[in-house]
């Protein structure tokens, strides 16, 4: 794969060039959205929840926006992904190119976005008195590891998707209920310890649970915790490289 994307370098970088205008196009602020978007979900969810979360949570404005930077970051990525394929089918009927570099590509535009807000995040970290620590540089492994979860799953449901679009309707039911099951703007502390170890099941509230230890407790996640997030990361994109690979010959006769 890394030979492919060396040797479709210029391909590689003029679809991530292509797909972060193509995100801006006709906009007044462009590439400011980036950073006010975020800024913007944060404020209308501090509005609401903190008034029933916020009084006992330490830092919950903080904690609110961990959870939403990262389920956002998931959902633009994947969402993305599932629909690179189709909207690039154009290209790949006429030019014989790696499928995957459009799905790589959108991901990276995702990453792109997620790196501007994470400027911000990190900018309200020290305006709430939250001091930056070594430990910080830990925060790389669960973003390194949701990248590769949302380039497996991205896989899986761009493949799906050429073949069955009732998975669009389908995976947006989905991205609702796991928002709500991820503990963005609640805590699990309420629930009895057998529930808060089941909240594991879910990655992305590791990959948020991970964030939080880190930054806001001061806390390092213990060796279950690291090998849990790796785990999903790896799994998913196997399944997702396997899919790939037994349905990339019939991609063409389906778009």
């Amino acid at each position: 794969m890394l030979n492919k994307i060396v040797k479709y370098q210029f391909l590689f970088e003029e679809l991530v060039k292509r797909d972060f205008k193509k995100k801006y196009k006709r906009t007044v602020l462009g590439m400011l959205w980036s950073l006010i978007a975020p800024l913007l979900q944060l404020a209308v969810m501090a509005l609401v929840f903190t008034k029933f979360f916020g009084r006992t949570t330490e830092y919950y404005v903080i904690y609110l926006f961990t959870g939403n930077l990262l389920f956002s970051y998931y959902n633009d990525a994947t969402q993305g992904g599932m629909r690179s394929l189709l909207q690039n089918s154009a290209i790949f009927c006429k030019v014989d190119v790696p499928k995957y570099m459009f799905l790589l590509s959108r991901n990276i535009q995702s990453l792109i976005n997620f790196g501007l807000s994470l400027v911000i995040y990190f900018v309200f970290v020290i305006a709430y008195g939250i001091s930056l620590k070594w430990s910080f540089l830990l925060l790389i492994i669960p973003i390194f590891c949701i990248m590769i979860f949302n380039i497996g799953l991205g896989m899986i449901l761009s493949a799906c998707y050429v073949f069955f679009r009732d998975i669009e309707y389908l995976y947006g039911v989905f991205v609702m209920l796991l928002n709500y099951l991820s503990a963005i703007f609640y805590t699990v502390n309420s629930f009895s310890p057998t529930t808060q170890k089941l909240f594991y099941l879910n990655p992305i509230y590791s990959y948020i649970s991970y964030f939080r230890k880190i930054v806001i407790y001061n806390q390092i996640p213990s060796i279950r915790h690291h090998l849990l997030c790796i785990g999903y990361a790896l799994v998913i994109l196997c399944i997702g490289s396997w899919v790939y690979k037994k349905n990339n010959y019939k991609f063409l006769y389906y778009v």
